[in-house]
């Protein structure tokens, strides 16, 4: 008979183990897999194998179901426990965001609001101190009455507030004050800072943006020459106060200390030994500038600044002054600005005669003459530098911030002289300068000699005025 007819194929009998795995009881077969697997591959049995096979008493078919059928048990067993076990995992994670919901709410409620990026600091001086200044003590610290203040405030406030959109920020007022009280004291960033309760990176930012913002905004309106009847009134000024005719300004540098730069440190270098800037003015009778230049290192010649400058390149286009002449000793006198020594003589720039050579009484008499009439400029920087002491000491700033602030403090100078503001005479101590200069030799013209003998007869035909 064939070995693979049914009646050879008995019935397995199945075996429950006392082990689990998976949560599932293990079923064994008594039959081995060896004589199954040979029947499926059509391999020869041996007796024993056939005798085995006779003993199980079901067909192949079956056999095949069962194991199939068992193998189904135990994928869902397992696909049970998967499940309970992710069940088991969400859970937990309930439980933990619940948890870390409400230890959040509990130190939301018990903390102190503070933002992190910033350390704890009182503002106490500016919102409890400064308001309850007198005028007077708010017009010595800031250097300014607080109508002025206000007027600045709201000048610069769209380009402060166009820049500054931090939620954080601080007001108008706040900055602006904070960058006045550094341009009147000149203190150290690190006292402003534990004055206003902000940090010392905060003091030199808010110095540099108000100041850049005063000079873009308000310098084009405060410093500007005179035309039309204000020339005329400054020329007629500088004759009723110096008795000097056709004078429209005076012309001078003066040096402001920095800290040596980077590059190019060389360059700053000035003749008195330490690092500065130069800044070249123009001042009108009044103590008020007309044109500035700021920003040539400290090395650099009063006459090669003068050079470069605007006011050089208006007057060799012939539209710096009106040709309003008058004759005196039959020479025609051109209106002019006065200079000292460092600068050449010009059609529109007079000095007085050189004194290394000897000079006459005349001579003399007209350089007091101009002299005295060019103090005013000397005056002027003296009235900046006492009100504005950042000047007078070391700028601890960047090199392309210093131009701005001495800028900005020409600008805020002419505001308070136009605006009435008080100017304590105790200011101006430590604001004399002494510094060598160079007397510049320029080439003989006859124009402008001309006309400085012309000024030199008139005033030695008025009198000797010489101090005794």
């Amino acid at each position: 008979m064939n070995r693979y007819d049914s009646h050879y194929i008995l019935r397995p009998r199945l075996k429950t183990c006392t082990r689990r795995r998976n949560g599932l009881p293990l079923i064994g077969l008594r039959f081995k897999c060896i004589p199954l697997v040979a029947l499926i591959k059509g391999h020869t049995l041996g007796s024993k194998d056939s005798h085995v096979l006779k003993m199980a008493g079901v067909p192949l078919p079956q056999l095949l179901l069962c194991l199939y059928l068992w193998k189904m048990v135990c994928e869902r067993g397992r696909e049970r426990n998967r499940r309970a076990l992710r069940a088991r995992m969400r859970r937990r994670e309930r439980v933990l965001c619940l948890g870390l919901a409400v230890v959040a709410v509990m130190n939301a409620a018990s903390a102190v609001e503070r933002p992190v990026w910033r350390h704890h600091r009182t503002p106490k001086f500016w919102e409890e101190d400064v308001p309850r200044f007198s005028d007077t003590i708010f017009q010595q610290n800031f250097r300014l009455g607080r109508h002025t203040f206000e007027y600045i405030c709201e000048k610069v406030r769209p380009r402060l507030t166009r820049r500054r959109r931090h939620k954080h920020a601080l007001s108008v007022e706040k900055r602006v004050a904070v960058a006045l009280w550094y341009l009147a004291t000149g203190g150290g960033f690190r006292t402003i800072a534990h004055l206003f309760g902000i940090g010392k990176s905060s003091v030199c930012k808010y110095v540099h943006e108000v100041c850049s913002a005063i000079v873009q905004v308000l310098q084009d309106q405060y410093i500007q020459l005179p035309r039309g009847e204000r020339l005329r009134d400054v020329v007629r000024a500088f004759e009723d106060r110096w008795q000097f005719p056709q004078c429209a300004g005076a012309i001078d540098g003066t040096h402001v200390q920095i800290i040596a730069p980077q590059e190019y440190h060389t360059d700053y270098f000035n003749r008195k030994g330490w690092h500065s800037v130069l800044m070249q003015a123009v001042v009108d009778p009044f103590y008020r500038f007309v044109n500035i230049n700021v920003g040539w290192p400290g090395s650099v010649h009063d006459a090669r600044v003068l050079k470069n400058s605007s006011i050089f390149n208006m007057a060799s286009a012939g539209n710096l002054f009106p040709d309003d002449t008058i004759n005196i000793n039959g020479t025609a006198i051109p209106i002019m600005l006065l200079g000292d020594p460092a600068y050449p003589l010009l059609s529109w720039l007079m000095k007085g005669y050189p004194e290394t050579g000897g000079v006459t009484r005349q001579q003399r008499n007209f350089n007091y003459r101009l002299s005295r009439a060019r103090m005013v400029v000397e005056g002027a920087f003296g009235r900046l530098k006492g009100r504005w002491r950042c000047l007078l000491n070391r700028m601890y700033l960047d090199i392309s911030a210093v131009p701005d602030v001495i800028s900005a403090c020409c600008v805020l100078h002419n505001i308070c002289e136009i605006h009435g503001e008080d100017f304590d005479d105790m200011w101006l101590r430590g604001t004399v300068e002494r510094y060598p200069r160079d007397a510049y030799q320029n080439a003989n013209d006859a124009q402008p000699r001309a006309v400085r003998d012309a000024l030199s007869l008139l005033f030695w035909q008025q009198g000797d005025v010489i101090p005794q």
